[in-house]
């Protein structure tokens, strides 16, 4: 079992991992983003997203009811519809998912981020929140008759309200359901970068206790994506690979071991 995260810049190379998943005989689970996508569709709405900071230096999306209609119209439609596609022209018997479908991510909506304007502290409360649990039940149905998964947020929130979440929590959850050998997150980077701005400073390898210096050291989203691959390890993933989704064969150069291997 292999749960592939395919992020959602504009450069990566959807045709190159659709193509690479067709050839391998394992079962696996797509989640994807498709932020490049929203960020185009907001801006031509006249409606651009929002970026709050918390009090712990985490960020994130502020998603109200403008933002869940972007992430409707982005993620569940056009860009989960198109990978579907990839995967059927391919003969991969993709299903195109939300994590609202059948509950497939069940999650609960936070409470309100902490934030500071200006020497005033602020809770504000969206349609955002954390994956708790997947549905095994339905995942377990879907791949043991040949389907593939393919998802993307938004999740279910307690009441069955639509909500944003973060697609490397929606991994974890995933993760604790289908216990995969291998987890792949195919970045517009070759890897982990020492410096975010030299990609010949590539990671080859990276221990559990170097990500948590690392997470102490770092701010902002790169803060919350080291929380989520800490988060990952300490739910027993084995083995995660963060490479290049833009080459010619991602997924291939993934399973070579190109990129960055946290264990």
């Amino acid at each position: 079992m292999i749960i592939v995260k395919v992020g959602g810049g504009a450069s990566i190379n959807l045709e190159g991992v659709v193509n690479d998943l067709a050839a391998i005989d394992e079962p696996f689970v797509v989640v994807h983003g498709a932020n490049a996508l929203r960020d185009e569709l907001a801006q031509t709405l006249g409606k651009p997203k929002q970026v709050l900071t918390s009090v712990s230096g985490y960020q994130s999306v502020f998603s109200d009811e403008d933002a869940i209609d972007t992430i409707l119209m982005s993620y569940a439609g056009l860009r989960n519809k198109r990978l579907v596609e990839l995967f059927q022209r391919q003969g991969v018997n993709a299903v195109g998912l939300t994590g609202l479908d059948g509950r497939m991510i069940q999650g609960r909506r936070n409470k309100g981020i902490r934030v500071r304007e200006g020497a005033k502290t602020l809770i504000k409360r969206d349609f955002s929140g954390k994956p708790v649990e997947a549905n095994t039940a339905l995942l377990t149905l879907l791949l043991d008759n040949g389907y593939r998964p393919v998802l993307a947020i938004p999740i279910a929130d307690e009441n069955g309200f639509a909500i944003n979440s973060e697609n490397d929590d929606i991994v974890n959850v995933l993760q604790a359901s289908l216990k995969a050998e291998r987890i792949i997150q195919l970045i517009e980077a070759p890897g982990y970068l020492d410096d975010a701005s030299d990609e010949s400073t590539v990671i080859a390898e990276m221990s559990q206790a170097q990500l948590i210096s690392r997470e102490d050291a770092a701010d902002g989203r790169i803060k919350r994506k080291l929380l989520a691959l800490r988060n990952l390890l300490d739910a027993g993933a084995a083995n995660v690979i963060i490479a290049d989704g833009r080459t010619a064969t991602p997924v291939a150069d993934a399973l070579a071991g190109k990129g960055t291997v946290i264990s």
